[in-house]
């Protein structure tokens, strides 16, 4: 099994989503479907137990058994960064320690949120989880969570073991500031899927996003393109992917729909936890269709398509 470090942890990464069966109970068969249906695709490595694994709707030990799972089934193929974020650092620290014990190659976490903490507070949540473990750490930075500032994330830089930040936001000209303001080799993710050329042209080490669950080739095909000089037919490949990523967001449930579409094309991607939607019967033919019919989006070579055709 090769051991991965996180600096091979680059290119297009999914933040895997999480399939749960119609019970809500955690899918062990969906979760090795899909992770094996991305390792199809020449990804970069996989984000675990994020936003869009539904991370804040399962207890500790639910997501400590989606790690084990995903992990067996990769086999040390790719490298694998867990998400461990919690409202608690006690938590956090906890699942630090199990994802240390089984090999990934680093850890990310929002900051603490709810609660309006202070930046010394957030500083302190991520020094006591780095001091926990011996495993590089990608701070998550996403309005969901609230946005930090680039001098938090300067500071947070300063820090052993905190190695990058995942930026998902739309205020690119941030991501220049951040590289002047963070000792070199500091690594640095675009985590916004509707912006993944532009993330690449700045010089990102890699993108981490919910829709490369779908439609991962399609954000290679870019990512290629950006890294062959070939910019406008990036940006051409882009449009196709926003017009994918709106298409996807108007049902309301974008990890609802996302499952449907993959349970749709023989992928096993399961049911999503309550409050999210779940799209079945002629929901799904909505939303399904829906994709379907966006102009020309047959004529991609995307796998997707081909088994949805």
């Amino acid at each position: 099994m090769e051991k991965f470090t996180i600096e091979d942890f680059k290119g297009v990464i999914p933040a895997m989503l999480t399939p749960f069966t119609k019970d809500e109970e955690i899918d062990e068969a969906g979760i090795r479907d899909l992770t094996e249906y991305l390792l199809s695709f020449n990804i970069g490595g996989l984000y675990l137990t994020g936003s869009t694994g539904e991370t804040f709707l399962m207890n500790e030990e639910e997501r400590k058994k989606v790690l084990e799972i995903v992990m067996d089934q990769v086999a040390g193929r790719v490298p694998v960064v867990a998400h461990i974020g919690t409202l608690s650092t006690k938590a956090a620290i906890e699942l630090a320690k199990h994802a240390e014990s089984l090999g990934v190659a680093g850890i990310s976490s929002v900051p603490p949120f709810y609660w309006r903490h202070s930046e010394e507070a957030i500083i302190n949540y991520y020094k006591d989880i780095v001091e926990s473990v011996d495993l590089p750490m990608i701070v998550y930075n996403i309005p969901l969570a609230g946005l930090m500032s680039v001098d938090t994330i300067k500071k947070l830089a300063e820090l052993k073991n905190v190695c990058g930040v995942k930026f998902t936001s739309t205020t690119l000209f941030e991501i220049t500031q951040i590289k002047d303001a963070t000792p070199e080799g500091f690594m640095i993710f675009g985590g916004a899927d509707e912006l993944a050329s532009s993330n690449l042209a700045i010089g990102v080490d890699g993108i981490i996003g919910s829709f490369y669950n779908l439609i991962p080739d399609l954000f290679i095909q870019i990512r290629e393109n950006v890294k062959n000089g070939n910019q406008a037919k990036a940006e051409e490949l882009q449009r196709y992917a926003v017009r994918i990523i709106m298409d996807v967001l108007k049902h309301g449930s974008m990890v609802g729909a996302m499952k449907s579409i993959l349970r749709k094309a023989g992928i096993e991607a399961g049911y999503s936890r309550r409050p999210f939607l779940n799209f079945e019967d002629e929901r799904q033919k909505e939303v399904v269709n829906s994709l379907l019919s966006i102009e020309n989006i047959k004529d991609l070579d995307l796998e997707l398509i081909k088994r949805l055709k």
